[in-house]
């Protein structure tokens, strides 16, 4: 009870979230809730409970961001729902959550009644579901199933500093990104995250006399400088971890090794180079074949990282991995001292091969002048190429997540 409570009502200390309503909870005279009072009101209930384990019922109730709803409406839909799930009498506390994209509501409650005997629980998520849809109709608002069967549209943007919630359009991308792509390093992980305006560092340090590692992500700014406070990888679940992410690596490592995308993509960035003038050419060519181009210089503008984004192969690829005329220096020499790197195809048919292969890259050119000019390279590419390729996040709150999963964690060492 106490770590429910604590984890709203600190919230409310920080000013995102507010005591909506509450049954049967003591209040203090000014209208006000501390955690002991409330705690105070669910106390009979608890010292009366017979032999049931768990008591404490922590309910959360998300509509569809574009539901506008007032607070009486989030009043009127929890009793509701505490009525449909056979709570409608216990004491319960309601706090209205507006720290990420959607408002939201938590709701406390304990599930003995007066008299110490458990309130049934028998198919509880079968019949909150159909609790859920009930309300959707009474209230008329979006329904979650049509929305997840009909979700076509393009879901992840890079992340914009200035917008506020940082964390929740951070997560989208850090939380997906592994199960999609492949990346052999942190340098061209951190490649595939700047196209999301996201950066990731490694920490170290020793606890207890054993040295740890981790990682914190940033946001970036238009000018890829850190925009943000740091994030704990924690904070977007298991899988943006400091272990997780070697074993990305090494997996993906095996994977690329001897992948044929290699050779593809290396034919494909070496005619782009034959066909354009110039940097901004030649990463206009790329993008339009589904290729994003990563360019990492110093304060002196000199280039000492290239890395390759196929989004076709999906992997991630630094130029030295590729070949050696495709590395940073290659390219250093192009774009600041004007020599251009020698291409010699090696294809059968390779003069046909490398007329059709400019032809094909002559029309990207004619095309990208529909790019949308008020978009950023990267953002244009990934409109095009992350439509409704990853599940949607926005407004998901991993906080949330990582405290139910820790109340999950103490659960099971109590029944050790």
């Amino acid at each position: 009870m106490f770590g429910a409570l604590s984890y709203n009502m600190d919230k409310v200390k920080n000013t995102t979230a507010t005591v909506l309503a509450g049954q049967k909870i003591i209040e203090s005279a000014d209208g006000s809730f501390t955690i002991a009072q409330i705690a105070k009101s669910f106390e009979l209930y608890q010292v009366a409970n017979r032999k049931t384990e768990k008591t404490v019922v922590h309910i959360s109730l998300n509509p569809d961001p574009d539901d506008m709803l007032s607070d009486n409406n989030y009043k009127a839909i929890a009793k509701d729902y505490m009525g449909k799930m056979g709570y409608g009498k216990q004491p319960f506390i309601v706090f209205k959550h507006n720290d990420i994209e959607r408002s939201h509501i938590h709701i406390v409650t304990v599930c003995v009644d007066e008299d110490g005997r458990k309130i049934s629980d028998a198919f509880e998520k079968r019949r909150s579901m159909a609790a859920c849809r009930e309300l959707e109709r009474q209230y008329n608002l979006k329904s979650a199933v049509e929305k997840k069967q009909n979700q076509t549209e393009p879901i992840f943007k890079p992340v914009n500093y200035k917008a506020g919630d940082i964390k929740s359009q951070m997560a989208a991308a850090i939380r997906y990104l592994p199960k999609y792509y492949q990346y052999t390093s942190l340098g061209t992980y951190n490649a595939m995250l700047s196209l999301f305006n996201i950066t990731a560092e490694e920490v170290k340090g020793q606890y207890n006399g054993i040295a740890r590692q981790g990682l914190v992500y940033f946001a970036l700014n238009e000018k890829g400088e850190k925009a943000s406070n740091p994030f704990k990888a924690s904070l977007f679940g298991k899988g943006a971890g400091y272990n997780e992410l070697q074993s990305h690596l090494n997996t993906s490592r095996e994977q690329m090794q001897n992948s044929p995308d290699r050779s593809k993509l290396k034919a494909t960035i070496e005619q782009s180079i034959q066909a354009a003038t110039g940097e901004d050419d030649f990463k206009a060519i790329l993008r339009n074949m589904g290729i994003n181009l990563v360019v990492r210089r110093t304060a002196d503008n000199r280039i000492y990282g290239i890395t390759f984004i196929d989004h076709q192969s999906r992997s991630v690829w630094n130029g030295s991995q590729l070949a050696k005329n495709l590395s940073a220096g290659a390219f250093n020499d192009w774009w600041n001292n004007g020599s251009k790197p020698k291409i010699e195809l090696q294809t059968p048919g390779s003069e046909n091969s490398t007329t059709n292969a400019n032809h094909s890259i002559n029309q990207n050119k004619t095309s990208d002048k529909e790019i949308n000019p008020s978009l950023s390279n990267a953002a244009n590419a990934l409109s095009d190429i992350f439509g409704a390729l990853l599940p949607q996040s926005a407004g998901e709150d991993y906080e949330e997540e990582a405290f139910a999963n820790q109340m999950k964690k103490k659960s099971r060492g109590r029944k050790r």
